[in-house]
């Protein structure tokens, strides 16, 4: 191999950006990452026979070109020892890179060599360059056939047909060579410096000695703060934000400012720990361009100044800085994936999309309920996981005794009533309810089969997730305002904000947005992650295609654009002006999902007519007693409005839904046991042994018809699960009037009427497997496609975890957790590939902790790939599960057929 070509190469696309430059206006650089080593090889489809790259070499090379500078030549060591004496370098240090399970050195290309003389005969001889090729199976073991893969493109983000098990051929094409030397004028003289035109967001968590531009003095620490010396500080820029940054040094600590001199700590305050929803950090800086090629200007946030040669000043008088790339960093604190390689998005024979969808999610709950701790936990946090995910002792109390809403949820109903009066009198709970603990330890949380109220869904859990298939996911912004009032108002747990369920759907349609920014910005810049919010499904489509994940956004809460049955202050209620309005500005938001009612009353129906504690909470939400009747048609599919009632003495059933309220409760949250004093003999009538079925006396009011209609006129798509039966019998007359799909993402499909209609609904797979016949937990799935095909709808179907929802997850198949009665075999063990044989994971850990599926179950999002392997490992081909694949798919034809029967009702 030539090993100068690309050296070569750099000028010429250096002087066809100038001429892009003056005739077309348009500005742009080119970077090179180089890495030489063995890459997969293979002839790419029968009738195709295109080139195709995969493989570490390739990956490397990918990473040392992400690393690399604008104009700039990055190399790894393997490549540096290959061109040793041909060129200067200049060693960059170690860092760790994706996809490489040891830190890498890297080098950056200064110039030539002063030999000259094998620089010259190399220059004589002409370039030609390759890589040298090896060979490797897609695959650790024998697969059935599965999907293709389409056509990849720059910077590995798609790729070309690719059959699994068939070896690949990668041809990596280099630029023609020219006599222009690499310095781009004099032969003599280095490459210019590191940071040369670098956009801000280049700089993500990079190793760097930050200079004062002008006198080379670099930012060095003094013990308690910081100033600028011959010698320098090597930081970590960790991005808390698109341009923004944390500048980390090498003890582990922060720079910082009270608005004029530098200040250095080792530890942060944030909105969470001071639950100060107004707080702004004094760590967090603007990366700014200055006037001159590589000159930059750090802007802190919380006071607007500048960094300046003896602290923050005005504009002004700040320092113009060069960021020099360095070595001897600290680690910033963070979560991995634990796994290697890339995303090669695939495709399927029939062309559909590969990838999951889950159906439904709800990844910033930590921003409802008030947005304190009622639920702990966030899935992101600009100062790091040492906020998002702290202990949560603060909100939940020593030993987890203040988390009342979480240990009445996960008791499964059997949390005694007198020892949650007991607990509303005291302020806690009588004995230990959980490990409090948080990142590195995490003692006890997360676990999602256990625990209701930690967060599961870590940008960084999701990130492993996607990478094991997930491609679609259904944010639905939650919360639930008498939670909040409750433990919240009751001064049971600190709140952030007011307990308005739409005030905390706002909020987490801020947040995710956010959200979608933190990870650009860790990525590399704007539209650079892998995290991206859709608002049509076409836009979708592109965002899968591309290898990334789509997100849409919902809505589920009680109080759906505040059109409560019983308006607070004896307001007046919502009217159709009214949701025309909010649905428009909710659209205008990128909301295209919507729940029209959640658990309690509301003016568009009642409630879903869950038993149990909630029960209660309808109460105090309505001012009403509870609207049961033993007069339920069974025919009617339902998850929640069925069972016995656990509070029969607070049943009182109306004719007419609508009717004004005879109870005024609204000072239950200033003194609850005063207020149901008059009624607390209601709470303990017994339960009569022969009714076993209640349900909900009302269906859906004229105004909920009405919110239906405008949902379709928009072509958004309606969540019809939590509907009561009557409420849902009279939904399905009207989307079958309409032909418009619906989802049913609670598991409800209508015996498969959803399915004739093109909506979808979710699955998921037995935990246990059967000690006597293989290939069983995936019974119920096929179930669910045998009927989807019946029903003339798109074989396939995905997942709706509602982690974050107070719904659970799935249980382990070993260990104390396990609830299964059959003998269990073959557990999951490390490494192992995914469907698509792109990407190995290793066990995942937690900080300090290891993480077990085997007999920790589903702990968080990003265990995901642990479940479709076991499922896998009891004998299910990749045929049988390729339906799951192919599930947002399904999901974005149902959208379109939204899309396009919203157009034939003349709207949209």
């Amino acid at each position: 191999m030539n090993r100068l070509a690309c050296g070569h190469a750099n000028p010429e696309l250096a002087k066809l950006a100038d001429s892009v430059r003056r005739e077309h206006g348009r500005d742009f650089a080119i970077r090179i990452g180089l890495h030489s080593g063995d890459v997969t090889v293979g002839k790419i489809g029968d009738d195709l026979r295109m080139d195709y790259t995969a493989g570490h070499a390739v990956g490397l090379a990918q990473r040392m070109e992400q690393r690399a500078a604008a104009k700039a030549i990055f190399l790894s060591e393997a490549t540096a020892k290959a061109v040793e004496g041909y060129f200067s370098l200049e060693g960059l240090g170690e860092a760790t890179v994706k996809g490489a399970s040891e830190p890498v050195r890297a080098f950056s290309l200064r110039g030539r060599s002063s030999g000259g003389h094998a620089w010259r005969s190399a220059r004589r001889s002409g370039c030609r360059a390759s890589l040298g090729v090896g060979r490797r199976w897609m695959g650790s073991k024998p697969r059935s056939p599965g999907p293709t893969q389409p056509a990849k493109t720059a910077r590995m983000k798609s790729a070309l047909p690719l059959t699994r098990l068939a070896p690949v051929l990668v041809l990596v094409g280099l630029a023609a060579c020219s006599d222009t030397d690499l310095s781009g004028g004099s032969t003599d003289g280095p490459m210019p410096p590191v940071g040369v035109d670098q956009p801000v967001y280049d700089f993500a968590n990079g190793c760097y000695a930050i200079e004062d531009a002008s006198s080379g003095r670099g930012l060095a620490s003094t013990g308690d703060g910081y100033a600028f010396a011959d010698g320098h500080t090597a930081f970590v820029l960790k991005p808390s934000g698109l341009g923004r940054y944390l500048l980390f040094d090498e003890a582990k600590g922060y720079l910082v400012s009270d608005g004029s001199s530098l200040q250095r700590t080792d530890r942060l305050e944030s909105d969470i720990s001071l639950v100060d929803d107004t707080f702004e950090s004094r760590a967090e800086w603007d990366l700014e361009e200055a006037e001159g090629p590589g000159r930059y200007r750090l802007r802190h946030r919380k006071s607007g100044g500048y960094l300046g040669q003896d602290g923050v000043t005005g504009a002004s008088d700040s320092l113009d800085l060069a960021l020099r790339t360095t070595t001897g960093c600290a680690t910033f604190p963070e979560d991995d994936t634990y796994s290697e390689g890339d995303v090669v998005p695939p495709a399927f024979d029939d062309g559909s999309l590969y990838g999951i969808v889950d159906t439904h999610s709800h990844i910033l709950a930590n921003f409802g309920f008030g947005g304190g701790g009622i639920f702990h936990g966030a899935p992101f946090h600009p100062l790091g996981i040492e906020h998002a995910l702290m202990s949560c002792e603060q909100f939940h109390g020593e030993g987890g005794r203040k988390d009342l809403f979480g240990a009445g949820f996960d008791a499964g109903g059997s949390f005694a009533l007198d020892d949650f009066i007991g607990a509303l009198v005291s302020g806690e709970l009588p004995n230990f309810n959980h490990a409090t603990d948080g990142w590195p330890t995490f003692s006890e949380w997360p676990s999602g089969p256990n625990s209701s109220t930690h967060q599961t869904q870590y940008y960084k859990w999701i990130e492993r997730a996607y990478l094991g298939g997930l491609r679609l996911i259904v944010q639905h912004a939650v919360s639930n305002q008498i939670i909040c009032d409750l433990l919240g108002n009751g001064d049971f747990q600190p709140i952030r904000y007011s307990c308005n369920d739409m005030v905390a759907v706002d909020r987490q349609l801020d947040e995710i947005r956010n959200m979608q920014d933190y990870i650009d910005a860790q990525e590399g810049g704007p539209g650079e992650g892998w995290f991206r919010i859709a608002t049509s499904p076409t836009a979708a489509r592109d965002i899968i295609a591309q290898g990334k994940l789509a997100v849409v956004l919902g809505i589920e809460t009680s109080n759906l654009f505040d059109c409560a049955l019983t308006p607070p202050g004896g307001g007046a209620r919502c009217t159709e002006t009214d949701v025309v309005q909010r649905l428009d500005e909710y659209y205008d938001r990128g909301v295209r999902v919507v729940f029209p009612v959640h658990k309690y009353d509301n003016a568009f129906s009642a409630g879903d007519g869950q038993k149990g504690v909630l029960e209660l909470g309808n109460l105090l939400q309505t001012s009403h007693f509870n609207n049961f009747t033993t007069d339920c048609d069974d025919s009617i599919p339902t998850v929640f409005d069925r069972g016995a009632a656990s509070f029969p003495g607070l049943i009182e059933a109306r004719d007419d839904y609508l009717a004004p309220a005879p109870n005024d409760w609204s000072e239950f949250f200033v003194d609850p046991i005063a207020e149901l004093s008059p009624i607390l003999d209601r709470f303990f009538t017994p339960a009569d042994p022969e009714i076993e079925n209640h349900c909900q006396n009302a269906g859906m009011t004229a105004l909920g018809e009405f919110l239906l209609e405008q949902m379709m006129d928009r072509g958004m798509v309606p969540e019809i699960d939590h509907l009561p039966r009557r409420a849902y019998e009279r939904a399905f007359e009207i989307l079958e009037e309409n032909d418009y799909p619906a989802a049913g993402t609670h598991g409800i499909d209508n015996d498969g009427r959803l399915y004739e209609l093109g909506g979808v609904s979710k699955t998921g797979f037995s935990t246990c497997r059967s000690d006597s016949q293989s290939s069983t937990v995936d019974n119920g799935f096929q179930d669910r496609i045998a009927r989807i095909e019946t029903a003339g709808g798109f074989p396939a179907i995905g997942f709706g975890f509602d982690l974050n929802g107070f719904a659970g997850a799935p249980r382990p198949r070993f260990g104390p957790d396990s609830r299964c009665n059959a003998a269990q075999s073959g557990p999951v063990e490390y490494p192992f590939t995914s469907y698509s044989d792109d990407v190995t994971f290793s066990q995942p850990r937690l900080g300090d902790r290891v993480l077990d599926f085997n007999t920790e179950g589903l702990v968080h999002i990003g265990l995901l790939p642990e479940l479709i392997e076991d499922v896998r490992g009891d004998g299910v081909t990749d045929a049988e599960i390729e339906p799951l694949f192919k599930s947002a798919e399904a999901y974005l034809r149902m959208w379109e057929k939204a899309e396009r029967r919203a157009r034939g009702r003349g709207g949209m």
